[in-house]
């Protein structure tokens, strides 16, 4: 069944049944004259209409699965699922695992809380769904986790690029060896980390293992995963329509430039959404993967986020462009960034804590070095003593404004 057969399908769902999309799909033809749709409009609708809004195509006694964003960027989405979407999600979570490699006989170990984040309570259950061992973080502590991963002798590690750094911190203060544990795939999300070439550098040296990143949302699902050739993230097209937008025209943009990615998922009845503009900036190609995929890919992975883009004398920066720059520092062991006005305007700082054996007069010089000749700004880099810094196992909250001015 081709994209446009399951379209029309669901669009004759949503009018039959969806009081949040019945309107904006009755009289639309295909699926190009559908309005976008945005978070403050769904965050909107439920506040409205409490507890979970009007995007809901059946019964509420249908639903089996509820869970909600990190909030990172506001108030969080409740999101529900039924018994049939939930196996939607397995599907499309094992076309993640089957793309990097997991294979029959792995075991899975999930380093989350198993809150009510999604992400890692559906890998978590995809594992089970292909008859491998999935193995819970839940309720420990990182150096609980560590242990754990060594002595049940995980394969496969999922969690946040982020907390995957500090699990690197931790064993190395605990005189663990990781690349001697039996890991040999990293899997992250929540963040763009693991498609910044520094980043995976970082986590694949001290694991010994191949790092691959993974895109998905909790209101989209999980629509985009590396193969083996690591050359940008394939799209799940037998379940999501991706576009590629001008996030100030709304216009499409040529393939191969940078623009907004707008998303549609096709399994996810129970509580869909059609053209959602994600925030996240991408640029998509459509030539061929040496892995034989035709599907779409976004080269670089997620490479910022609309919102989060900072302007420092007019320069345009984006806080994974700086992250990329942090890690190539072996001796930083985590980091902060602080935005603050001098003189009327934005500048940058940096709060990093470096490794005590390290030179730190020499780092914080190649630090500034990097950034100007990278991204044309001299930061302010401000040594902190260690473990001053907050530590993250979800999405990290490194950039910070500082309200008076310096």
């Amino acid at each position: 069944m081709t994209q446009t057969d399951r379209f029309d399908r669901l669009k004759a769902a949503l009018i039959e049944g969806n009081r949040f999309f019945a309107d904006r799909v009755r009289n639309a033809r295909t699926l190009a004259d559908v309005p976008f749709t945005t978070k403050p409009e769904l965050i909107e609708d439920q506040l409205a209409n409490p507890p979970f809004g009007t995007n809901l195509t059946f019964p509420v006694q249908q639903y089996v699965r509820m869970h909600q964003t990190s909030g990172t960027s506001g108030k969080p989405l409740v999101w529900l699922d039924t018994a049939v979407c939930w196996q939607w999600w397995m599907r499309c979570w094992s076309e993640v695992y089957r793309g990097i490699g997991v294979q029959h006989g792995d075991r899975v170990y999930v380093a989350f809380s198993f809150g009510p984040f999604i992400g890692f309570w559906v890998a978590f259950e995809a594992a089970q769904h292909m008859g491998l061992m999935a193995l819970s973080g839940g309720g420990q502590t990182t150096e609980q986790r560590l242990h754990a991963i060594i002595e049940r002798e995980a394969t496969v590690l999922v969690c946040t690029p982020t907390y995957a750094l500090r699990l690197i911190e931790v064993a190395s203060a605990m005189g663990l060896d990781l690349k001697k544990s039996a890991i040999r795939i990293t899997l992250h999300a929540g963040e763009p980390g693991a498609s910044l070439p520094s980043t995976r550098e970082k986590i694949q040296q001290a694991f010994g293992a191949r790092t691959y990143d993974h895109v998905g949302m909790t209101e989209m699902g999980a629509y985009g995963f590396e193969c083996q050739t690591q050359s940008g993230l394939h799209i799940n097209e037998d379940e999501f329509i991706a576009e590629v937008i001008d996030p100030v025209s709304l216009s499409p943009v040529k393939e191969g430039d940078r623009g907004e990615l707008v998303l549609t998922n096709l399994g996810r009845l129970g509580m869909p959404l059609l053209r959602y503009r994600t925030g996240d900036l991408v640029v998509m190609s459509r030539e061929r993967c040496d892995c034989g995929r035709s599907t779409a890919r976004l080269i670089g992975g997620i490479l910022g986020r609309a919102d989060d883009m900072i302007t420092i004398r007019g320069v345009n920066i984006f806080p994974s462009a700086i992250e990329n720059i942090v890690r190539r520092h072996a001796p930083v062991v985590e980091y902060a960034i602080h935005v603050f006005q001098r003189r009327g305007m934005d500048e940058l700082g940096l709060k990093v804590e470096i490794d005590g054996s390290a030179d730190v007069q020499e780092t914080v010089s190649a630090l500034i070095h990097d950034c100007h000749r990278d991204l044309h700004i001299r930061p302010d880099v401000e040594c902190v003593p260690a473990n001053s810094l907050p530590r993250f196992e979800l999405k990290s909250r490194r950039v910070m404004r500082l309200v008076e001015p310096r």
